[in-house]
């Protein structure tokens, strides 16, 4: 039987008692090992390595400060006196909706992250982990979700000085951004898909593009959906996005649109259960 030596007190070699293997094995098996992560603290772990990836590159701000500004500026003063008389009556109707339109376009930029770390070999580290599999998604998203609260401060701050005035004060304003979030949050997992389907960035961006331009732009955040063609109208009035900006506007003008508000949180949980699924499956077998 092999033996080894066990340390005292004193540093001389002469004062060590043997000690047997299977004494040692004995202690380390009984040393409490450290308890595995739940899903929660791994998936704000992610969350936080999202939020270190912009302090390390901060220009990735430049989406949820500069484009939002640029947008509010631009459709306020050129559209402004031709759709409603006055940019300072038009920013009243279109401020909640260019509100929307920024932080559904911005939420692409999951699926652009998650490609990116594919292609370096980050994903073949994280899968290595004794964690929950969906922890590093959700991750992603959690950090956008951060990021998606930026761009609406951002907008919202802006929209004070050139004179928005929502009539559902702090309340109102609170409710229709957490709305927002919710639906973005959810609308990620669509890009996530994306990305890990997708073989470059571009690709992503590509595709994203071509699905964000027309549920966006065809929908009542420029002008009211009875202004345009009957065949119009109807793809407008079931469009997600007309159902979000339409609830958003709502709470933030004061009133409760139970209906637009139930949409919303519908097609939030639909897009949820649909390509949640499909996105941790290719994410498994990628």
């Amino acid at each position: 039987m092999s033996t080894a030596t066990k340390p005292t007190n004193g540093t001389d070699t002469a004062d060590l008692a043997p000690v047997s293997t299977e004494s040692l094995a004995a202690l380390l098996v009984s040393t409490e090992r450290p308890p595995r992560p739940n899903a929660v603290q791994t998936s704000f772990t992610f969350g936080w390595r999202a939020m270190l990836k912009i302090k390390h590159v901060p220009e990735q701000l430049f989406d949820v400060t500069a484009f939002p500004i640029m947008l509010v500026l631009m459709y306020t003063y050129l559209f402004g006196g031709a759709l409603a008389g006055s940019p300072r009556e038009y920013i009243q109707y279109l401020l909640p909706g260019i509100l929307v339109m920024s932080v559904t376009m911005i939420t692409m930029y999951t699926g652009l992250a998650v490609n990116i770390d594919i292609e370096k070999g980050v994903f073949d580290r994280f899968r290595s982990l004794p964690i929950w599999r969906p922890s590093t998604l959700v991750g992603y998203l959690l950090g956008d979700a951060l990021r998606y609260a930026m761009a609406s401060v951002v907008m919202l701050s802006v929209g004070l000085i050139m004179g928005f005035r929502p009539d559902g004060g702090v309340q109102g304003v609170l409710g229709g951004v957490v709305l927002l979030l919710i639906f973005s949050f959810a609308f990620s997992w669509v890009w996530t898909m994306f990305g890990l389907l997708l073989r470059t960035e571009k690709s992503v961006m590509g595709v994203s593009m071509m699905i964000l331009f027309p549920l966006t732009f065809l929908s009542d955040i420029f002008v009211r959906p009875e202004t345009m063609p009957g065949w119009l109208q109807a793809f407008v009035n079931n469009n997600p996005i007309t159902h979000l900006s339409s609830a958003v506007r709502g709470l933030m003008d004061g009133s409760w649109p139970t209906a637009e508000i139930a949409w919303s949180l519908g097609w939030a949980g639909l897009l949820v259960a649909v390509f949640g699924p499909v996105t941790m499956r290719l994410y498994n077998r990628k």
